[in-house]
């Protein structure tokens, strides 16, 4: 019986992964075999910085908060203890685009937030 080389089977998965290979770089975008090794490191990054996107979102938008809360004469934490003492339900990308884009609302909040720190 003859051998089975893959034939058309087995060259749609190498074209597939030699197009998603498109871009790179020398023989990982001409290579099956070092192709194969970009994409699947390639993808594993992607995930793993999709998780990371997140956090690194999250850890600039406190930043900015802790930085207008500073003007204002709170921290970030007594800032957001008394918003939340206060009742107000601002996520913190919200909060740090106020605080960018329009001080005089941050500054209202920050008071908010001092009134309920006090009581």
């Amino acid at each position: 019986m003859p051998r089975a080389k893959g034939g058309f089977k087995t060259r749609r998965r190498r074209n597939r992964v030699l197009k998603e290979a498109e871009g790179y770089w020398g023989k990982r975008s001409k290579a099956y075999r070092s192709a194969q090794e970009a994409v699947d490191r390639a993808k594993k990054y992607a995930y793993r910085d999709r998780k990371a996107r997140k956090r690194d979102f999250r850890s600039l938008w406190i930043i900015r908060i802790n930085a207008a809360a500073r003007l204002t004469g709170l921290s970030y934490s007594a800032m957001m203890g008394g918003l939340k003492k206060a009742g107000v339900v601002v996520d913190r990308k919200s909060l740090a685009e106020l605080a960018i884009q329009d001080p005089g609302a941050f500054m209202k909040l920050a008071s908010t937030a001092r009134e309920h720190l006090a009581a």
